[in-house]
């Protein structure tokens, strides 16, 4: 609280952000009136448009803030800051428009002038938030703006917090000491006996943030940390020992009208969620299955005459452990059906593969079990079409955690927070890089597929896909 780096952070942005909407709608006028020799509608003066905008343009960057894009936890989640720019540049378009309805006289000399302004707007937002990311991530570098960290706890989750915070040229953190830590990675972070010695040696005043990871047996203890982070003015957190409590959707609710409790769900997919999502599965599946049928057919013809068969099929698991049965062109020889990789490569008298293709995300450069049409299909991720049918059926979603046979899946230990949604087409894990992690890897960015969907993250794996498909990778 005391560190004032990022307030000035927050000032600069809504300075820039006000300098970057006044240049686009300033542009946009010159394009409409000085450089298109067309007819204008009205006859506004710059003086007159420039001043309407200077009053207007409070009110877009108040959307702005509604918004959350002047947020700490908005500026290192660069998908969600551009998706909120393009909501507010929109939704301040519209507040202009309106205001221009209700005026006697018209704001704007033409039609198009709005819409260059917008298009500009948006342009000139994502280019000035990006440039201020890179100051931001310069000024840690030369040790500005960095907030001072003291780590209180004994535990795992205190390491831990440790080495992500360490390079504080890219967090923004400095780790000022761990109260209790023991065997600590990195050695210049200094450890100390109580919270007291801490204190002391650091300095009140160089201390602008406490984690606590741990709640003390005593609670007046506790009480006393508290105490004295709020009596000087330094910000506190508290990390839950359990941290599995604290994922998901979470609802601070009064039960029975009376007592405060926190309801803690598997999964934020719920309520007009799911039924957003699978509106938008339906609409979008049906759409792809009509622009991709002329490749599905040729695709299913090729694979007739090279492998003997057409699709491949198999039980796989979905939401709350129900089965059902993926459809996939094939592109294994049709002796290796119904065998796992593991039975697959045995039977070829290779078992030493099934390890290297466990270890290699499930993918081997040249798998014997594969067609060579097979191969390029899996290579171009055109075996994975005929799995629309099952998207719109209902079994899968387009976006969710990997559909997994029930073999593969019974072994891990938080099988249930993965089947609390449907199994996707694609997912989180597939996007990030399938092939270069491990199975337990996957599965983790699984979980937290689920305990932190949002259709915006959907809507950005989609897109990941398509680059994914194209780079091949």
């Amino acid at each position: 609280m005391k560190n004032n780096a990022s307030l000035l952070y927050n000032v600069f942005l809504v300075i820039g952000d006000f300098l970057a909407l006044l240049v686009a709608f300033g542009g946009a006028f010159v394009l409409r009136v000085s450089i298109d020799s067309r007819p204008l509608a009205a006859a506004v003066s710059a003086s007159t448009y420039l001043r309407i905008f200077l009053v207007l343009l409070p009110f877009w960057i108040l959307i702005f803030t509604l918004l959350g894009l002047y947020e700490n936890r908005i500026y290192e989640k660069r998908f969600i800051e551009i998706g909120r720019l393009f909501v507010g540049s929109f939704i301040g378009l519209l507040f202009v428009i309106f205001w221009n309805f209700l005026s006697v006289k018209p704001i704007f000399p033409a039609k198009l002038v709005p819409i260059y302004g917008f298009i500009l707007a948006f342009i000139l937002l994502v280019i000035f938030r990006n440039l201020a990311r890179l100051l931001r991530t310069i000024s840690f570098r030369y040790g500005y703006g960095i907030t001072n960290v003291l780590i209180m706890g004994n535990t795992t989750i205190a390491s831990e917090l440790a080495d992500s915070l360490y390079d504080s040229s890219l967090s923004g953190y400095k780790v000022v000491g761990i109260v209790g830590g023991q065997s600590l990675e990195h050695k210049d972070i200094k450890t100390f006996t109580s919270f007291e010695v801490a204190c002391k040696h650091v300095g009140v005043e160089a201390i602008h943030s406490i984690v606590q990871t741990e709640l003390y047996a005593d609670s007046d203890k506790n009480n006393d940390i508290l105490s004295f982070a709020q009596s000087n003015h330094i910000a506190y957190r508290f990390i839950p020992g359990n941290t599995e409590l604290f994922v998901g959707n979470i609802e601070v609710e009064l039960f029975r009208s009376s007592v405060p409790v926190i309801a803690v769900h598997q999964t934020p997919l719920l309520g007009w969620g799911r039924i957003i999502k699978r509106v938008f599965d339906i609409v979008l599946a049906s759409i792809l299955l009509v622009l991709t049928s002329p490749i599905m057919l040729l695709v299913a013809v090729i694979n007739f005459f090279s492998s003997g068969g057409v699709f491949f099929r198999q039980t796989r698991l979905t939401r709350f452990n129900n089965k059902f049965r993926v459809f996939k062109f094939r592109s294994q020889y049709k002796k290796y059906d119904g065998t796992t990789p593991e039975e697959a490569f045995a039977k070829i008298g290779k078992p030493e593969l099934a390890k290297k293709y466990r270890e290699n995300g499930d993918f081997l450069e040249k798998d014997p079990r594969t067609t060579p049409f097979g191969q390029f299909l899996r290579r171009t991720s055109l075996d994975e079409l005929p799995q629309l049918f099952n998207v719109i059926k209902g079994d899968l979603s387009l976006v969710g955690p990997r559909a997994l046979i029930p073999e593969e899946l019974s072994a891990y230990e938080k099988r249930h927070a993965i089947l609390s949604v449907k199994s996707g087409l694609t997912g989180l894990a597939q996007v990030s890089g399938r092939k270069n992690i491990s199975f337990d890897e996957r599965r983790q960015l699984d979980v937290y597929y689920v305990q932190n969907w949002s259709f915006w993250m959907d809507i950005v794996i989609l897109v990941k896909t398509i680059r994914v498909i194209f780079q091949g990778s």
